[in-house]
């Protein structure tokens, strides 16, 4: 099973893939949709907000736990410096 390279969501069938496609290494939730992969800045707002509503931190807190678990990813391991 393959995690994407962006948000480290497991990838089991081909629905979870950018545009479908297996031979994408991100999924579908971090893709825009022209199937190019969403920037930093746009993963870092969405998986902040994702922390924010789901897990009930205040946004700083939850930039913080979203910074800490993007710069474990293959995508952004150049981007700690943030």
């Amino acid at each position: 099973m393959k995690q994407c390279i962006a948000c480290g969501m497991p990838m089991e069938t081909s629905e979870d893939f950018a545009m479908g496609d297996p031979g994408k290494e991100y999924c579908r939730y971090c893709c825009h949709p022209d199937g190019t992969m969403q920037s930093y800045d746009e993963k870092l707002a969405s998986l902040t907000d994702f922390i924010f509503k789901t897990q009930g931190l205040d946004e700083k807190a939850a930039t913080s736990a979203a910074k800490s678990m993007m710069a474990e990813l293959p995508a952004w391991k150049n981007e700690n410096t943030r």
